[in-house]
């Protein structure tokens, strides 16, 4: 039975207030060490994962934007990916929907809920919020399914979420923000896909490790 390990990045894999991997980095020597799939599921978008894997010096497959995407690097492990769609250096299967559906959900309800996403806001507003430099803010800001959002009053919550629901969209709640996105997708379902997958091209079982600190987590684990 061969592992595999899925994992959250900010307040699991990273220091929550810091992002730094420093402390996970003996984890890290050993999981590469022993050749175990290292998959990251995380909120983050493609361009702070690949940056973060390039910190990292490894090139796995990665789960972005809760579950929106699944991306497996060219020639990884010789594996067989029957679905998906070549994209530049990957094999992606998509779950999401696209950002364009998602903002003019948040346009059409952002002052009747007071809702802010990182569609309307600067990088250096989402710096500041997030603790992030102004580079990662705009690589943060780079969404392709999701939207990440802050809203006034909390009580008006579950109306928001039922007029999301009308729409085909969802509400999922992370460490930092709220996160619309597509009522099909969360981080779950893309860990089964990947997990088939990679037992498929085995020829073995697997066992799936799952890592995660937050509400959003909760499907993969």
């Amino acid at each position: 039975m061969k592992p595999i390990v899925f994992t959250d990045l900010d307040g699991s894999l990273l220091d929550h207030e810091t992002y730094s991997f420093k402390a996970s980095k003996p984890a890290l020597e050993l999981i590469c060490k022993m050749q175990i799939p290292l998959i990251f599921a995380t909120s983050k978008t493609r361009p702070e994962v690949e940056q973060l894997q390039m910190d990292m010096g490894i090139s796995e497959p990665f789960i972005v934007e809760n579950g929106a995407a699944v991306y497996f690097p060219n020639g990884y492990r010789r594996i067989n990916i029957k679905e998906g769609v070549r994209q530049s250096a990957y094999m992606v299967i998509r779950l999401g929907e696209e950002y364009a559906e998602i903002r003019k959900f948040v346009e059409s309800v952002k002052e009747r809920f007071k809702i802010r996403g990182f569609g309307d806001m600067s990088p250096e507003e989402i710096a500041s919020l997030a603790g992030l430099s102004v580079t990662q803010a705009i690589q943060a800001k780079t969404r392709e399914f999701t939207e990440p959002f802050v809203i006034e009053d909390m009580s008006v919550l579950l109306d928001l979420e039922d007029a999301a629901k009308t729409r085909g969209l969802k509400i999922a709640q992370g460490g930092r923000f709220s996160h619309l996105m597509g009522e099909g997708q969360d981080k779950g379902r893309a860990v089964e896909i990947v997990t088939a997958i990679i037992s498929e091209n085995m020829n073995d079982k697997v066992i799936s490790i799952g890592i995660g600190d937050s509400a959003n987590d909760i499907p993969m684990l």
